[in-house]
């Protein structure tokens, strides 16, 4: 793989003068790894940002990644190096869009996916990943609850709780994770006979139960790290597999779909990051009120998760 090196130096000596700390992705275009400090899930990432002494936290994911190292961190400047990079899920669901959910369903409580906005975040009783949204659901004890904006991390749950809790989810979904279809699934498995599949649960449940392994991005890379088969069809984001390929070499690992892609992870190059880190640009404020209610969710996550 090629980069350019000017640049990496460019940003690796701007980063140090200016006490900034750079996240990325594993969506991202891997030229950024580059020059990112800690690489992985968005909730990972943002813990490291509040966990840093930078002052600077430039977020090479999308939007909502963005506003929830913000909130986690409200004092360091957070820059989006482009943004052109939203999340088209988390733009399903607005304010007044869960507030009518919440009204239609009453006194129910709300597990709010952090792939959201911090206005939607708000109102959630707690925040989960799709690493630990089966033990959150679970930690509530209760028989109903609302999930917000993923129905298909949802249902996911749901089965993996085998019908405990009711989990009535808001119609809201990953367009990615989407276009990968059980065909695809089943020509792939037809292909490479030997291969797991690993999946993540944003995918159809159609697509999830045809996997050997349903995790978070997260889990999903260290599972073929450490498991003993040497072939992978990946059920994810290109990101994925391309970060195996580099850090796993003697296996083999093949994107389950080309339409796998999120062109809005896409959008960061290494140009955007020492753009935004040179002119401290592309700046992500969330107010000071939003901060205070949007954060209770995501520390009762990470409380339960601790």
């Amino acid at each position: 793989m090629s980069f350019n090196q000017e640049l990496v130096q460019k940003i690796i000596k701007l980063k140090k003068e200016k006490n900034a700390v750079i996240l990325a992705h594993c969506y991202q275009n891997i030229e950024i790894d580059e020059v990112a400090d800690y690489v992985g899930d968005s909730l990972y990432l943002s813990q490291m940002a509040a966990k840093t002494d930078a002052d600077i936290i430039v977020f090479a994911g999308v939007y909502f990644m963005a506003e929830t190292a913000k909130i986690l961190s409200p004092n360091k400047k957070v820059l989006l190096p482009s943004l052109k990079a939203g999340c088209l899920m988390a733009d399903m669901i607005n304010l007044e869009q869960i507030r009518e959910f919440k009204a239609k369903h009453p006194n129910i409580p709300v597990v709010c996916y952090v792939n959201s906005t911090a206005e939607v975040k708000s109102e959630a009783d707690v925040c989960c990943t799709s690493s630990n949204a089966v033990n959150v659901v679970k930690t509530l004890n209760v028989k109903d609850v609302l999930f917000v904006p993923d129905t298909y991390l949802g249902n996911f749950v749901k089965s993996k709780l085998n019908g405990e809790v009711n989990i009535i989810a808001y119609p809201g979904y990953c367009p990615t994770h989407l276009r990968i279809t059980p065909k695809d699934v089943l020509e792939m498995k037809a292909k490479y006979p030997d291969a797991k599949v690993l999946a993540h649960p944003e995918c159809h449940s159609e697509v999830v139960k045809l996997a050997d392994f349903v995790g978070s991005t997260t889990a999903i890379m260290n599972q073929a790290k450490k498991s003993n088969e040497k072939t992978f069809i990946i059920a994810t984001e290109l990101g994925v597999v391309e970060r195996l390929k580099r850090d796993v070499p003697d296996k083999e690992f093949i994107l389950v779909s080309n339409k796998a892609i999120c062109p809005n992870m896409k959008c960061h190059h290494l140009e955007d990051i020492y753009n935004a880190l040179l002119y401290e640009q592309h700046e992500i404020n969330v107010p000071n009120e939003l901060i205070k209610s949007a954060l209770k969710p995501i520390q009762k996550m990470i409380a339960i998760n601790s």
